[in-house]
């Protein structure tokens, strides 16, 4: 597809491979070459962007019909990627219809565990790894075990784990099954202008970030820290005047950039060295994350700890000793973000999701209401 000179040159969304995804296997995330090294020391950063394209639709062509209560979102919390399909989720209130399971913030060569979970077994699937999930399907499975996965409950399989068609097919392939007042995150009319902008941000951010911290050499490391800063600069040109990233109300954009920008401070800056400057010190930026933050659905599946605990504990290369930050402080997350002076309105004509369900409530302690600043008394 060719855009607009304002935008650049992308492929259009529905022909995108899950680029990205938390891997625990054979990838960058966790390469097979041994659990913790994720540098490429010959340069430049490369994703490995295979995954598992079976998909879930409404009419079944491809053998998996949408049915309630049939599969398993399983997600880890610390993952950028597994976060948009919590967050798309919760807005289109399909808990009821899909349950999610969910694996503990760190993982090793193998795979993601399910250490929350008593027993350390998903209570639905009665699994320790979602590695056996893959392997029931694919026996000897040799790419990335990745989290989002949607597994098929009946048969402990893995369907799916292509997360940027996860998003896209919950908000379209699942209609039926919304809630009442749930947004239209993908709006046909607003679809090839949402894919131009979420491609630009995918190369250039969310997976940007990656590129930085996974980069080899300094000429690697310095090209990625260019492209990431260029296009954060960009966004916050194009967000100066507007309230969402593409018309008038939170779409799939917004989530997509949405959980790279919780992430940024916390990890990116220090971990990765992204740190020209930090989300808080990038006004508009700043001001439209903690707007999205403070929208139901947003900041309640946003899980700090679990961020700060996967990639301080998994990436020893990077970080050898392990040491998990105590900070930064996140209570400014709070602050008033005055971007409802630029209009929009967050769901459209529907509304905002109710409370999350108990069994999914982020722990108080991992969230900026339940932050304790331990370098005070």
């Amino acid at each position: 597809m060719r855009t607009s000179g304002r935008l650049g040159t992308v492929a259009p969304m529905d022909t995108e491979l899950a680029q990205g995804g938390d891997v625990a296997q054979g990838s960058p995330s966790t390469p097979a070459s041994g659990a913790g090294c994720y540098v490429n020391p010959s340069g430049e950063f490369t994703r490995d962007q295979n995954y598992i394209a079976t998909r879930i639709t409404a009419d079944g062509a491809g053998g998996h019909p949408v049915e309630p209560g049939r599969y398993r979102l399983v997600v880890a919390r610390a993952c950028p990627w597994a976060n948009r399909a919590i967050i798309v989720r919760r807005l289109l209130g399909l808990e009821q219809v899909l349950s999610m399971g969910i694996t503990g913030p760190t993982h090793d060569a193998r795979s993601w565990t399910f250490d929350l979970d008593s027993g350390g077994r998903d209570p639905v699937l009665g699994i320790e790894r979602l590695q056996e999930a893959f392997f029931a399907r694919f026996p000897g499975y040799d790419r990335g075990i990745t989290v989002p996965a949607v597994i098929d409950i009946p048969t402990g399989q893995v369907v799916t784990n292509d997360f940027a068609r996860i998003t896209l097919d919950l908000s379209t392939e699942w209609r039926a099954h919304h809630r009442d007042g749930a947004p239209d995150l993908y709006p046909e009319g607003l679809r090839a202008e949402i894919d131009e902008v979420a491609e630009l941000v995918f190369r250039d951010v969310n997976n940007g970030v990656y590129r930085c911290g996974f980069a080899g050499t300094q000429r690697a490391y310095e090209a990625s820290y260019r492209r990431l800063f260029m296009r954060l600069d960009w966004l916050s040109e194009r967000l100066e005047g507007r309230r969402y990233l593409v018309g008038d109300t939170i779409t799939e954009a917004d989530v997509r950039l949405f959980t790279t920008l919780a992430r940024f401070d916390t990890v990116y800056h220090g971990h990765f060295k992204c740190n020209r400057h930090k989300l808080s010190e990038l006004p508009v930026l700043w001001a439209y994350a903690r707007d999205l933050f403070q929208t139901p659905g947003f900041g309640d599946t946003t899980d700090f700890d679990h961020i700060k605990r996967h990639y301080y504990q998994v990436h020893t290369d990077i970080n050898p000793t392990a040491i998990v930050p105590a900070g930064p402080d996140l209570s400014a997350w709070l602050e008033p973000h005055g971007r409802e002076t630029l209009g929009g309105r967050p769901f459209g004509d529907g509304s905002p999701p109710g409370p999350p369900r108990p069994d999914e409530i982020v722990p108080v302690g991992h969230t900026p209401a339940g932050w304790v600043d331990i370098s005070r008394p």
